[in-house]
């Protein structure tokens, strides 16, 4: 959930597969009024497995929204999301964001293929610490 004191808070879910590289991802956003009941009601649904905390900055760079994130307790990264546009295909929005990280300097090597949460939990289950 992304509670932002400024703004209602949103609930986001996305399916993406855990590959490094341009990727199709598909998400849903709800806007949430009662951010603080919501998270009691899923944490006694769900449970809480660990918890995101990051700084994010967004900017625009033509159709691409490059997202620069502080992860505390893993450092800076950056996304970049292409924001298609109707009767683009995955080729061209590949080429956008392929071209935008030449233009950066973003190597392969540099690439992640998973979620902030799973490098948290990977770090915890290896001794680590947030």
């Amino acid at each position: 959930m992304e509670n932002q004191s400024d703004r209602v808070a949103k609930l986001i879910s996305y399916e993406r597969p855990d590959t490094t590289g341009p990727k199709h991802s598909l998400f849903s956003i709800t806007p949430i009024h009662e951010p603080e009941a919501l998270k009691v009601t899923l944490t006694q649904a769900l449970g809480v497995i660990g918890v995101v905390k990051k700084t994010r900055t967004l900017v625009h760079v033509g159709q691409t929204r490059v997202h620069i994130d502080d992860v505390y307790g893993l450092g800076q990264f950056m996304e970049l999301e292409v924001m298609m546009r109707p009767g683009q295909n995955h080729e061209e929005g590949a080429k956008i964001a392929e071209d935008l990280k030449k233009k950066l300097g973003i190597k392969e090597t540099d690439l992640i293929d998973c979620a902030y949460m799973d490098l948290i939990l990977e770090q915890t289950q290896n001794g680590g610490t947030l």
